[in-house]
């Protein structure tokens, strides 16, 4: 595995591997990888010739009171977890390469970015539309690899994708759980053990939405009540618990087809998200 910092020298890979006919599969992270990120990198080896991996901690896409500085961070770890998993290229810049000096530069999506995490956190996403268009540039995927787990950021790199003509096809790949069924995530390190095990209310709020669904409840008073009960039960207060479509993010009073349940809550010195689709079959 190659590790290129320059987005010169990657532009340069993908130009050798393009004239070999090869196809491009791209991971964008943010590094401290574990199983969820390791499940992106095998389907992109599965399915593409030359897999990137970008390693970067985006600093526009951090709130002036959120957890930039604290972020888990070990390159030498994730590129070890990377190699194993068969990735060709880990792409890790530094800051500058990916915003010079006088970058001046920001992609926004309207609508979908107004509501769930992008309503508690200005200007999250056009922190992540901005490094993902710049990483689409860069790499020129056929193919980009997101975890379902982050939904919200799915549907605006998809919007940004379709809107901008971008040339490349958004996958989104099923969310990979602890035991537990927590969601994995880089800040379940921040987790204590029992914060840890208060976290896993969140999941089991979102089986409850299930159950209650099949059950026959379709309205979004019911589902949310279902699922706000396990929640309060673990005295975890959440800051968004919505029914959402899954395509455009409106908001939804019954459930007629398929519907995004989406939760975001602090438990200890972590803040969490997890989703579930729900279906009337």
């Amino acid at each position: 595995m190659q590790i290129i910092r320059s987005t010169a020298q990657m532009r340069a890979a993908v130009r050798v591997a393009r004239d070999r006919g090869a196809s491009v599969g791209l991971v964008p992270t943010m590094g401290a990888f574990h199983a969820g990120h390791l499940s992106l990198m095998r389907q992109a080896r599965g399915e593409t010739n030359l897999v990137v991996v970008s390693l970067f901690v985006n600093p526009t896409q951090f709130g002036p009171n959120e957890d930039l500085a604290a972020y888990p961070r070990d390159e030498q770890r994730d590129a070890g977890l990377a190699a194993e998993a068969g990735v060709d290229i880990l792409f890790a810049p530094p800051v500058d390469q990916i915003y010079p000096d006088g970058f001046a530069t920001t992609v926004h999506v309207s609508g979908i970015t107004d509501v769930l995490c992008g309503a508690t956190r200005p200007g999250h996403f056009d922190g992540v539309a901005t490094v993902v268009a710049k990483l689409f540039g860069i790499v020129t995927p056929d193919v980009a690899y997101f975890g379902q787990k982050d939904a919200q950021q799915v549907l605006v790199v998809r919007r940004m994708a379709r809107d901008l003509d971008m040339p490349v096809r958004i996958q989104a790949c099923p969310i990979v759980r602890e035991d537990d069924g927590l969601a994995m995530s880089s800040r379940n390190a921040y987790l204590d053990a029992t914060a840890r095990t208060r976290a896993t209310a969140l999941r089991r709020a979102l089986v409850a939405a299930e159950t209650a669904l099949a059950a026959g409840h379709t309205r979004a008073t019911e589902v949310i009540a279902a699922a706000r009960a396990v929640l309060d039960d673990a005295g975890i207060e959440p800051e968004y618990l919505e029914l959402r479509s899954p395509d455009d993010l409106a908001p939804l009073d019954e459930i007629t087809g398929t519907a995004l349940l989406a939760v975001a809550a602090r438990v200890g010195a972590a803040r969490l998200i997890d989703n579930t689709i729900l279906e009337v079959r």
